[in-house]
This record gives structure tokens, sequence and C-alpha cells, in this order.
């Protein structure tokens, strides 16, 4: 027999309302902008910031890529942006340069969660402050003005650089979803990540104390990483 209703676990009380689904704005950082991708304005100069042999390693994880010419680039992108999930952003730093792409995605508006992901950053805003600043500002944007309670990363789980990057930024692995996907005609199993809106206040005073100018020196070294700084708060 099962127990009655009265002594069966539940999860805690959680407000029903869905959160609101998210619109091409633009968020302003320091170090970066975050603006709805425009491709008559942003393909050209994204293109040419990821384009060559070089750069081929940019795509491999990436369900798109790598782009032949500038044509089939701004081609494909055109269409990426019409689109209302994934919702594509386009990454501008402070002197105009377009210098790579994100997308809030997978939007579960009524149970509150969303993801980051198809995330493309040029060999120029790797590793730069700027880099760590765009994931906060959506990380921000996504809890503190459109209220959802779980925010995914996800990931070809292959792909130790994202794994990496997912828990340096505070994101909590989660575990593996095999045979996941067919990603150009290769298996894919899935790493998931999340960061809970409970877990939000800390990450962000972990991100406002990494971004401040004062934890950089002269050579723009940081003096505490990220996860030192999460650590002891």
């Amino acid at each position: 027999m099962s127990l009655p209703a009265s002594e069966q676990p539940v999860g805690d009380p959680v407000d029903p309302r869905p959160a609101p689904r998210p619109e091409r704005i633009t968020l302003r950082g320091r170090h970066i902008s975050i603006v709805p991708f425009d491709a008559a304005v942003h393909a050209a100069p994204l293109f040419a910031a990821v384009a060559g042999a070089e750069n081929d390693g940019l795509w491999t994880y990436l369900a798109q890529g790598p782009f032949a010419d500038a044509e089939r680039f701004a081609s494909f992108y055109a269409a990426a942006a019409q689109k209302d999930d994934p919702l594509l952003f386009a990454l501008v730093d402070p002197a105009g340069r377009t210098l790579g792409h994100a997308c809030l995605m997978r939007i579960d508006a009524a149970n509150r969660a969303i993801e980051i992901g198809n995330i493309l950053y040029a060999p120029a805003l790797q590793r730069t402050p700027a880099a760590t600043e765009a994931m906060a500002l959506f990380a921000r944007h996504v809890f503190e003005d459109l209220g959802y309670r779980r925010y995914e990363w996800k990931c070809n789980a292959l792909n130790a650089p994202s794994r990496r990057a997912a828990a340096r930024l505070g994101f909590t692995y989660e575990g593996i979803f095999r045979a996941h996907m067919i990603i150009k005609g290769r298996n894919r199993d899935t790493a998931w990540f999340s960061l809970l809106d409970t877990e939000w206040p800390r990450a962000r005073a972990a991100f406002d104390a990494w971004l401040d100018p004062a934890n950089f020196d002269a050579q723009g070294r940081q003096r505490q990483s990220l996860e030192a700084i999460r650590a002891a708060l």
C-alpha cells in the first residue's frame, strides 16, 4: 500500500508563475556589450575575427561551421538571428569590434529554466576580463531581470575547455546525458551544469570582486582567481 499523501515527501513550495521570455535587449559592461545579433552589422567583422584554418578548432564542438567564406557565414547568421529560441546575441567590445556570440536557449519559461549556449569567442576575446564579464552580464540578466530559477550550461562531454569554463564560472556539474545528440554526424554525450537562483548572490559577489579593477596589476594580470574569490565568500 502507498503512504497517505500527508506522509509522502514532496518538494518545497515554489512560486508557480512563469518567467518572461528573454527579449532582444542590450546589456552593457565595462569591457563588453551584449547586443542583439544583426547579420548586416555583425557577420562580416565576426567572420574576420574567427576565419582561417588556424581558427578551425573554434568550431569543433559547435553545431555549425567552420564556414568556407564570408557569404555562407553571413547567410547562416542572418537566419539564426531571426529565431526566438535560440536567441542570438553579438559580443562587442568598447572599440566596436564584434568578437563573439552567445545564445539564450532552450527557454522553459513555465519552469523558469534557461540555458546559455552556442558560445563562440574569437581569439581576441578569449581569456580576457571581457570574456568573463559577458557571462556575468548574461547571468545577472537571467536571474535579476527575468527571474529564472535555473540557469544551465551544457557542452559536449569531450569539450574539456568548456567544462573547465563552467566550473570556473560557478556552475555545478550534474552528470552526463549519454548518446544525447548527433552533431556533424558524430555522437555527442552531453555534460550538464547548472547555477540556481539561490546560488546566484554568491556567484555575483565573486564576479563583481574578480572584475574589480583592483583585482588586476599594472600588466593586467589577475591578483586572485575567480574560483579563489568564490571559495572565500
